[in-house]
């Protein structure tokens, strides 16, 4: 059993902020419920089945670098008759949970060898944990052991859950789980807000075992008080590394190189709690390294040392292994305070530093860095709005297969490339996938340019631009933005780059092309102005956009093809959230004049000097809150015509036609 004074206490803080958070959680019973409404094991289809029934399950069945949903989904497209025997043996509650769990992982990772050699099936107990709970809401919950190490250290529970022990874990993590629905049941208050939050989109949870579940989800995501007052982010995140090892580790200089040492020490001889400005107006350097060398420093420890790792949003945070953090003070330099673990503070005032520098040959950059990374060097972020998935698939007309493909893609690769004919909606989505990567509306993180013939290395990364009589060095707009998003390697940056083709690719990114690429970020080079060490960080998504109807531009060349993923994007005219767009305004006008540019589409794709990546986008007729028959008429003489022209000029038989069938649309009016 766990402290029940320290479970009133998150208690009242999850009541007092439920609606906001339910609203941000709720996709969990709505994924029940859509479940429960399209599992159906004798499926004839049983791939696409499986996809309707887990269609709503979202970042339970994806994150980053983790896809178990579309792994499962292709080997159920492959061979559906082994998938459906392995999810009979999970789902038969005559056998022993642990024993069925193991089945399915074994047998996943055996389809996986015969049908994607080399690859990961992404079937561990935290998906099939969602399986098991899916199907049997009333029984089984989510197992996810950084959320139950958590909850139960925050809670003080008797079972403290530790790795190598998965199949006991589970067990406990269930009977945890129960423990706190009972007592949610006891209280009362909370149920009655549950119960007056749902509706008929989700699943009722008349056992509230999903409720306890998502109540443990929200204890181990807050940052706790300490003694001393203030608000820790990491206080209860344990790295398990004892101050014996971390004696080891500083005398290995494969883990504490040279500037890791003079981190830890300069940060010990600070008192053991900095932000990165306040260490480099001090100790001289830039503010920006001490943020990415200690982020490099607390990789190399993980790596050497295996330790259970934090994540936060869709990513991992490593500067926990080494501090613990907070938000600064008004009067302290800089946004994030950093404060030395106990375990490495003592290990550092038992071992002879004497030998490692104190203080920079020349601190001339931390007055210049300390204004820029005030901004940046904060790894909480602000209060801002938040956007889901289901956000996204409202705002951009895509099918939720298609967004989980993309997602994915970008995650994997970092670098991706939309493609598709004008109008499609790819600047629109592109800002809208990256919030809904970033789970928030945050624009400090993303940068948005457009590409063109004239465009330079000296405009992107930096050059030389008249200054005065003379010339000075000029930082590039994606220079200054990967330093941005090194200071603050704990969240995702995303830089958007519109009509990419159109720019010299291997002029602009220069000696970075090699860096941009997902295997050499992190990795440093010298640039070729001033010789300056630089680095593409790791939390740098790009995402660029081309036009497939330009028939102007040459193909986009080799060297930048294999280091992006290229995702075509289709018109959305038949995605659900185009079709509720399309309902809303309940005209007939409208309807016909949508079905012929469908149709229209449909002989544009069969067009053998066309194709698919030159059909009409739906952007064309988006984001209006009304509509009128002028504004119809003139989307269709004065858009879609003229493209048809260039499209069938030299066919003038086939544009008569489409002239007529899009007049004739307005012919009664």
């Amino acid at each position: 059993m766990f402290d029940k004074e320290e479970f009133d206490k998150y208690l009242e803080q999850y009541k007092n902020g439920f609606v906001k958070w339910f609203e941000q959680e709720r996709f969990k019973w709505e994924a029940i419920k859509q479940f429960e409404t399209y599992w159906d094991i004798n499926a004839d289809d049983f791939s696409e089945m499986y996809a309707k029934a887990t269609e709503k399950t979202s970042v339970l069945l994806a994150s980053m670098n983790n896809y178990p949903r579309k792994t499962m989904q292709d080997f159920a497209e492959k061979d559906p008759e082994t998938v459906r025997a392995m999810f009979i043996n999970l789902f038969d509650e005559n056998k022993e949970v642990s024993d069925r769990v193991i089945k399915f992982q074994s047998a996943a990772q055996e389809l996986c060898d015969r049908l994607s050699p080399g690859k990961q099936s992404f079937q561990r107990p935290t998906a099939i944990s969602v399986y098991l709970w899916l199907h049997n809401p009333d029984k089984y919950s989510i197992y996810k052991y950084t959320s139950f190490r958590l909850a139960s250290r925050l809670l003080k529970n008797d079972y403290i859950p530790a790795k190598g022990d998965t199949a006991r874990n589970y067990r406990k993590c269930l009977e945890f789980t129960k423990n706190i629905r009972d007592l949610l049941v006891k209280d009362g208050d909370i149920i009655q807000m549950f119960d007056a939050a749902k509706d008929d989109k989700c699943y009722s949870d008349s056992t509230y075992l999903t409720l306890a579940d998502d109540f443990k989800l929200y204890v181990s995501r807050k940052p706790v008080a300490s003694d001393d007052g203030n608000v820790w982010f990491a206080l209860d995140y344990d790295t398990g590394i004892t101050k014996e090892v971390w004696k080891e580790l500083l005398l290995d200089p494969e883990v504490f190189n040279k500037k890791g040492l003079e981190i830890v020490t300069r940060m010990l001889d600070y008192g053991g709690e900095a932000t990165c400005i306040q260490l480099a107006l001090k100790y001289g350097g830039r503010a920006a390294s001490y943020n990415l060398g200690s982020t490099e420093l607390a990789k190399r420890v993980a790596k050497k040392t295996g330790c259970e790792l934090m994540t936060y949003e869709n990513g991992v945070n490593y500067w926990p292994v080494l501090y613990i953090g907070r938000n600064a003070k008004k009067d302290e330099d800089g946004a994030f305070l950093w404060k030395l673990r106990p375990e490495l503070k003592e290990a550092l005032e038992e071992t002879d530093l004497s030998g490692v520098k104190l203080y920079e040959d020349t601190d001339e950059d931390a007055e210049e860095d300390a204004v820029e990374e005030s901004s940046i060097c904060a790894e909480q972020p602000v209060e801002l709005e938040k956007y889901t998935e289901e956000d996204f698939l409202n705002d951009v007309y895509m099918t939720q297969g298609n967004y989980e493909t993309l997602r994915a893609l970008l995650l994997k690769k970092q670098n991706v490339i939309l493609k598709g004919a004008p109008g499609v909606g790819k600047t629109f989505a592109a800002k809208r996938l990256a919030y809904s990567i970033m789970g928030v509306k945050d624009e400090e993180r993303i940068e948005f340019i457009q590409f063109h013939q004239s465009y330079s290395y000296e405009d992107f990364i930096m050059g030389y631009k008249p200054d005065g009589e003379g010339f000075s060095l000029e930082e590039g707009i994606f220079y200054k933005f990967c330093k941005k998003a090194g200071a603050d390697p704990g969240r995702a940056y995303f830089f958007i780059i519109d009509e990419i083709n159109r720019g010299n690719m291997s002029k602009i990114f220069g000696e970075l092309l090699m860096l941009i690429e997902k295997d050499y970020r992190g990795e440093t080079t010298t640039m070729a102005y001033d010789g300056r060490k630089f680095t593409v960080p790791e939390n740098l998504y790009i995402i660029g956009m081309m036009n497939t109807a330009d028939r102007s531009l040459a193909l986009i060349d080799y060297a930048l093809r294999r280091r992006f993923s290229f995702f075509s994007m289709e018109p959305g005219f038949g995605s659900d959230g185009f079709r509720k767009y399309q309902a809303g305004f309940n005209d007939e006008t409208f309807d016909t004049l949508i079905k012929r540019i469908e149709e229209l589409n449909t002989d544009i794709s069969k067009d053998s000097s066309l194709g698919p990546g030159f059909c009409i986008g739906h952007s064309y007729f988006c984001g209006q809150k009304e509509i009128s028959d002028e504004w119809m008429q003139s989307v269709v003489e004065y858009d879609i015509l003229p493209m048809l022209e260039e499209y069938w000029f030299d066919d003038s038989s086939k544009l008569q036609i489409w002239q007529n069938a899009l007049r004739g649309v307005f012919s009664d009016l």
